[in-house]
């Protein structure tokens, strides 16, 4: 993901990368349409979107989120 943002990514693509890293990745409630990602150790919340294919700026968000994240360890 880091060194192909633009690729067909789609959102089972993000929680595999989730679960790897340690990050969680929720599915929406009750009809939404953006997924959850969070940790623990960070306050913030990175919502993205379940259509296909995902667009790159979600992908390098998720990029230094999962950064962060793994720096806070």
């Amino acid at each position: 993901m880091r060194r192909n943002p633009r690729g067909d990514w789609s959102i089972h693509d993000v929680a595999a990368v989730c679960r790897e890293t340690g990050v969680r990745c929720e599915p929406p409630r009750s009809g939404g349409s953006h997924y959850k990602v969070f940790h623990a150790n960070l306050p913030q919340i990175l919502t993205v979107p379940f259509k296909r294919p995902i667009k790159p700026v979600y992908i390098r968000k998720l990029v230094a989120f999962i950064d962060e994240a793994n720096e806070k360890l």
